[in-house]
């Protein structure tokens, strides 16, 4: 089966094909671990903080299998016809030589996932005797009485433990023979079974130590330790959330990009427990966040479209705070802190993305004729509100507004623009009497 996947992937690699879709970021550091891992025919651990892309990438290694392989029609353990490795099943190939039943398995099915729980058992991996088999007449030294765990049953496939170290050490235990001698052990019986499978796991950098939760035999068994790690440059980020997000509005590329301006600060801020990470999916949950509340508001102005603006960006903290751990001794700032590496974030997004842009016009302008906006108010509006400058062209081309009748692209690019003027403190920002809307001037 190994041999299978070297195949496969050393095919892919000839002819330009990706063998990883849909992983964004790992290019130059995972995934050439990764591969020679493969191509070196090892068993492999996957180790990186939560929200790394760890359970996206073990499940995408069965895209390296063949789409279509043969199974003896029956078999417990999907055994290859020619290949019969337990007694019941050499018994029948015997039978009924080149009459045996065969069945064919995709490739989805040879792949098996287990999350590591306190309560998992030898049983669930390894296998048991199956009192029913007993019952049925059978001695207890048969070999046939036994029913195999998620381990055997995974013959000529490919098994992958989530959270490896929250697996008691008596069940990493069992797995000890599995992964070296390739046979099982089930209360006395010892089948020399060859079993033919790939096991790759996940584990916490922190737990997968000696003195974590993970025995070092086992540790030793392994053949490649890969580390992951979030996304290392601006835009990978970007992609990652525009590609795993469910949105329901549509949110331009420069929120997007606040959004993930926002996570890299938390990643970097020492008022957050780096130990516990700041996961990817806490951008994506950011923005969708984001669209919701274009929507919402799009709903409550009247608006047939909903377009996400900066205003949006105001629901994120509260929302999201609870998926933050934050460090000992920031009890009662959290919000300031979220709120602060927020507008951190859309300086920084409007600063790259406005550069060149001459904004002292339209903060003259607007101080003399302020502009409201916020949630309560429709993007026509705001954009019947803009003065006629030069800048405002210049913007919409940039945050790719231009060349359209719909009024929400227009209307956000200037807010992102009146907002860097306010955080850049060329411009003032009060809230008005109902509290729904904010005026610049």
């Amino acid at each position: 089966m190994k041999h299978e996947i070297r195949d496969n992937l050393l095919a892919a690699l000839r002819e330009g094909r990706d063998p990883w879709p849909g992983i964004v970021g790992f290019d130059d550091t995972v995934v050439p671990q990764l591969e020679r891992a493969l191509l070196a025919g090892h068993d492999l651990v996957l180790l990186g903080e939560r929200g790394q892309g760890k359970t996206r990438l073990l499940r995408s290694l069965a895209g390296l299998l063949d789409e279509w392989t043969p199974v003896i029609e029956g078999s417990e353990i999907g055994e290859h016809p020619y290949e019969p490795i337990v007694p019941a099943s050499i018994r029948r190939a015997a039978e009924f030589g080149d009459d045996l039943p065969v069945a064919w398995v995709h490739r989805d099915h040879r792949y098996t996932e287990k999350l590591a729980t306190p309560d998992t058992s030898v049983a669930d991996l390894i296998g048991d005797v199956d009192p029913v088999k007993v019952a049925e007449g059978r001695s207890l030294g048969d070999p046939e009485t036994i029913h195999f765990g998620l381990v055997p049953r995974s013959h000529r496939g490919i098994v992958a433990i989530n959270e490896l170290p929250d697996l008691a050490e008596r069940i990493q235990v069992a797995l000890l023979n599995v992964m070296e001698e390739r046979d099982i052990q089930v209360r006395g019986y010892t089948l020399r079974l060859p079993l033919d499978v790939l096991l790759v796991a996940s584990a916490n950098p922190e737990d997968y130590t000696n003195r974590g939760r993970i025995i070092t035999p086992l540790k030793d068994r392994f053949g490649a330790e890969v580390r992951t790690h979030y996304p290392l440059e601006l835009a990978p980020e970007v992609e990652l959330v525009a590609q795993e997000a469910d949105l329901v509005a549509e949110v331009p590329r420069h929120l997007l990009e606040v959004v993930a301006r926002f996570t890299r600060h938390l990643r970097d801020s020492s008022a957050v427990d780096q130990g516990s990470g700041v996961s990817a999916r806490f951008a994506v949950a950011a923005a969708e966040t984001v669209a919701a509340a274009a929507l919402r508001r799009a709903a409550l102005t009247g608006e047939e479209t909903a377009y996400a603006r900066p205003v949006d960006l105001e629901s994120v903290p509260a929302v999201l705070r609870g998926k933050i751990e934050f460090a000992s001794g920031e009890e009662g700032r959290e919000d300031e802190v979220l709120e602060h590496l927020l507008r951190r974030a859309t300086a920084d997004t409007a600063r790259f993305a406005l550069r060149g842009v001459d904004l002292d016009e339209l903060a003259v302008e607007v101080s003399t004729r302020p502009v409201r906006t916020g949630e309560r108010i429709p993007a026509r509006d705001v954009v019947a509100a803009l003065p006629r400058v030069d800048a405002l062209t210049e913007i919409a081309a940039k945050l790719g507004a231009a060349g359209t009748e719909d009024p929400g692209p227009m209307a956000s690019a200037a807010e992102l623009a009146l907002e860097y003027l306010f955080l850049t403190r060329k411009l003032a920002k009060d809230s008005s009497d109902d509290g729904d809307t904010v005026s610049y001037g």
